[in-house]
């Protein structure tokens, strides 16, 4: 399986602004920009995107742990904070909050970890990926 998007920038660096578009066009031709990226300007930034990304393949990959394990997940939501610094992605931070009837919260901690280390999102990050688990 192979998924794109594209970049299309016009301008300097801080001056310029851009557009992303998916292939599925959820995206297309998104505003980005300096303002948007390192400041509160309208529009969406890599960041957010990786944030995205990795919030959503972490907590399917999670999914699909617990049920492996043979319970079924009610629900699972994820917030994932990148923190960018000097020039580079050096940690992302993932907030899960799940409800899975029947699961003790050592054996959600230990399907926390491997959903952690073993998405897809997860691996191709070069940055510290921790998380922060609650099982209500």
């Amino acid at each position: 399986m192979k998924r794109f998007a594209t970049a299309n920038w016009q301008g300097t660096g801080k001056e310029g602004k851009g557009t992303l578009t998916t292939q599925s066009t959820v995206l297309n031709e998104t505003q980005y920009s300096f303002s948007s990226r390192f400041e509160d300007g309208i529009g969406t930034n890599p960041e957010e995107l990786i944030a995205a990304a990795h919030a959503g393949c972490f907590t399917m990959k999670l999914s699909f742990v617990i049920t492996g394990a043979g319970f079924t997940p009610g629900s699972i939501d994820t917030k994932c904070t990148i923190t960018l610094e000097n020039g580079a992605i050096t940690s992302s931070h993932l907030e899960v909050k799940a409800s899975v009837p029947g699961l003790d919260a050592d054996k959600f901690a230990e399907f926390v970890k491997d959903a952690e280390a073993n998405c897809p999102v997860s691996k191709v990050l070069n940055a510290a990926i921790t998380s922060a688990a609650t099982l209500v």
